[in-house]
């Protein structure tokens, strides 16, 4: 056991760690309550949709292989597989035969789709502000960048779904 664990955690985080790591769980829980709170009031979209659409306006011509938009937003491919049937219900994307392999399946931005995630964005960007950036002093937003980074790289590293393919968005 780490200095500072503990007693019976087989982890061994130390005291630190554990702070840090249940700051983290209380900010992702609660953040994630409020988005798609917001989303479902103002936009009638979940946070889930707001982040399959994201994605995939954030694509070249709107559309992902559905194993890559898995990958992409941290979803096992039944996940994705069974949000997009609801989605495509909806008329936000639709999934065709992948221009790239023919065996494969692609997630299509639809036009009512892109308005969908436009109509979205301010009231999303203006409540991660209110919610995010306004109470974090600007002295301490570079190193909370970095440590985030540092994270989502040991992540990547160490987890279990590929790397995402090598075009990147910041967010990806």
């Amino acid at each position: 056991m780490t200095s500072g664990a503990r007693p019976g955690t087989d982890a061994g985080l130390t005291t630190e760690q554990e702070a840090a790591w249940f700051a983290y769980m209380r900010v992702v829980l609660r953040l994630d309550y409020e988005l798609n709170r917001q989303l479902q009031q103002d936009s009638d979209l979940s946070l889930a949709d707001y982040d399959v659409l994201n994605a995939l306006a954030d694509s070249p011509d709107g559309r992902l292989q559905v194993s890559a938009l898995g990958i992409r937003i941290g979803w096992e491919l039944s996940r994705v597989s069974h949000h997009l049937r609801r989605m495509e219900t909806r008329s936000l994307v639709r999934r065709e035969r992948s221009v790239a392999d023919r065996r494969a399946t692609d997630a299509v931005l639809t036009p009512a789709g892109r308005d969908a995630i436009r109509a979205a964005t301010p009231g999303h960007v203006a409540l991660v502000k209110r919610l995010v950036f306004d109470g974090l002093p600007d002295e301490l937003l570079p190193g909370l960048t970095r440590a985030l980074d540092a994270v989502h790289e040991q992540v990547l590293a160490e987890g279990t779904l590929p790397r995402p393919a090598s075009r990147q968005t910041r967010w990806a």
